[in-house]
């Protein structure tokens, strides 16, 4: 997505660090402060937004909130829902915090600061309708390390591995709800072999592609828990069109791009 220059019209936003900017997206109607150099979100929690198609009412829990983009996000497109955001890192679970304050959504999103090995304390078991993650998807020790400080953590496993997001998300979804993860199709063999290992039914599966001559770059899934389903797999996503611009169904997903606003 693009960043747009600084506006000087759009005025300061209160709490905002020299080292963070704001980045507005336009659609959702969401400002999200995230660090000039640190880890920030791509198109990735977008994606995983839309593929979830949340309903109303639904109690929704994101496993590795990071900056509460997603929780933000879904808590727009639907009334009456609770959502929960889980965040390991105490940097990012307090800038999520001012994210939801900043955009008014205190009465609607939480955000807890646990690693995912500790959320069986935090909630009773099968108390959610829907289970997000965007988890780590390079294994520890693994590509390369990046000099910004949170993006490593939010890109390589740390104390949690994606069978601990699995886990996770099978103790806390309802047998009547559904999990939704984004993750990295080098390791979809090694996830499908997981989910079948912990009983859990793919239902439905999508590879997300920049092009339509680009390998797939990530994958979206849904599982349920408590019953076999066959597994449908989706039209591939393309990202962007053979000249570089993003297609139809991008546009109508992402929105209109976002910009960068004052700090």
């Amino acid at each position: 997505m693009r960043s747009e220059e600084r506006g000087e019209d759009q005025g300061e936003v209160c709490g905002v660090r020299d080292v963070e900017t704001v980045d507005e997206l336009r659609r959702y109607g969401l400002r999200i402060i995230q660090p000039c150099d640190g880890y920030r979100f791509s198109l990735d929690p977008l994606l995983l937004c839309d593929f979830a198609a949340i309903r109303d009412g639904d109690e929704v829990v994101d496993l590795g909130a990071g900056c509460g983009i997603i929780p933000l996000i879904l808590a727009r497109v639907t009334q009456g829902s609770r959502l929960v955001g889980v965040e390991s890192q105490a940097a990012m679970a307090e800038l999520a915090e001012r994210n939801v304050a900043l955009n008014g959504m205190n009465e609607r999103v939480q955000i807890r600061h646990a690693d995912i090995l500790e959320v069986k304390k935090l909630f009773p078991a099968s108390s959610f309708d829907l289970v997000v993650a965007n988890p780590p998807y390079r294994k520890k020790g693994t590509g390369r390390i990046s000099p910004k400080p949170g993006r490593d953590l939010a890109r390589h496993e740390s104390t949690a591995s994606l069978g601990d997001f699995l886990a996770a998300a099978k103790n806390l979804v309802k047998l009547t709800g559904r999990i939704c993860f984004i993750y990295h199709p080098s390791r979809l063999a090694e996830f499908l072999t997981e989910v079948g290992a912990m009983k859990l039914s793919p239902v439905r599966l999508r590879l997300v592609h920049g092009n339509s001559a680009a390998e797939a770059r990530m994958f979206l899934i849904e599982l349920v828990k408590g019953r076999k389903c066959d597994l449908s797999v989706l039209p591939p996503l393309f990202v962007y069109d053979d000249h570089g611009e993003y297609t139809q169904e991008s546009k109508m997903i992402f929105g209109e791009n976002t910009g960068t606003v004052i700090h």
